[in-house]
């Protein structure tokens, strides 16, 4: 993989809003009075360090407008609670919904900002009575949190990730149904941290904790579940590269590279085509 790291300002995103919502959002800012695709994600999803993400490479392909309404970081809950993106995905030809992990989201031992879900605000008594021997008040980002419980103690830590899991699926079956008619659930797996089912680990690119029979139950929610394979570092050969800034290089790890991007846009390429018909 190549990077090329350059000074301030070296990359703009356009950022945008839509409506009432209070989220930024990726642009430059679509016009929604035609044809579009909604494409609803996390942290590829919005393209970070990247020039052209996917979404932008689907538009490039299919000649439909996509709408990016990618959130850095994001899980369910961000999309669950704004009405405006979820009103304008039931309007679109068809909704594009990456795979979100099972890590930044409220829950029953937890409690996440409900914009910025990657935020870490508080344990519940649940999870302080679980550890009794860690201090919470530590902790500002779910990852960190996590992290620390794993290494503590992975057998309390598998009560952690079942609750995880459980509450995930309630979630995506909350959200799925108010997207529209034409879901495609797409999952971006990190190839180089593919392991058990369901035992992806939250500082992965994968979606931390989602496994296949998760995903298989969704089923009869969605069209169709596209899986694609992020291109491991060092892999992606003399490409346009990621742009990022040197204080940012410990999160280049995390993103999907150029070639990724690209791989994502060929494989939605025929099942929008289908799915639009």
């Amino acid at each position: 993989m190549t990077y090329d790291v350059l000074g301030p300002a070296a990359l703009d995103y356009m950022p945008c809003r839509y409506g009432t919502s209070k989220l930024v959002f990726r642009g430059p800012r679509r016009v929604l009075d035609g044809p579009y695709i909604a494409f609803l994600g996390g942290t590829q999803t919005f393209g970070k360090f990247i020039e052209q993400p996917f979404p932008l490479k689907v538009e490039h392909l299919t000649g439909v407008t996509s709408v990016n309404f990618g959130q850095i970081n994001a899980g369910p809950d961000v999309f669950l609670k704004e009405a405006e993106v979820l009103a304008t995905a039931q309007a679109a030809r068809a909704t594009v919904l990456e795979v979100l992990g099972a890590a930044n989201m409220s829950n029953l031992f937890y409690a996440v900002h409900p914009r910025r879900n990657d935020r870490f605000l508080h344990a519940s008594g649940q999870l302080k009575r679980l550890y009794p021997d860690v201090d919470f008040t530590q902790f500002n980002f779910t990852q960190h949190m996590l992290t620390h419980l794993h290494r503590r103690d992975r057998e309390r830590f598998m009560v952690v990730q079942r609750m995880l899991q459980r509450a995930w699926m309630r979630k995506m079956r909350q959200l799925l149904p108010r997207l529209g008619g034409r879901v495609v659930l797409l999952r971006i797996i990190d190839s180089d941290r593919v392991g058990p089912a369901g035992d992806r680990w939250v500082d992965s690119a994968s979606p931390a904790f989602v496994s296949d029979n998760m995903l298989e139950a969704l089923a009869p929610l969605v069209n169709t579940v596209v899986d694609v394979l992020r291109v491991a570092d060092g892999a992606e050969g003399q490409d346009a590269g990621l742009i990022f800034h040197q204080m940012e290089a410990d999160a280049v790890r995390l993103v999907a590279g150029p070639s990724t991007h690209s791989d994502v846009a060929r494989a939605l390429l025929p099942v929008l085509d289908r799915v639009m018909k």
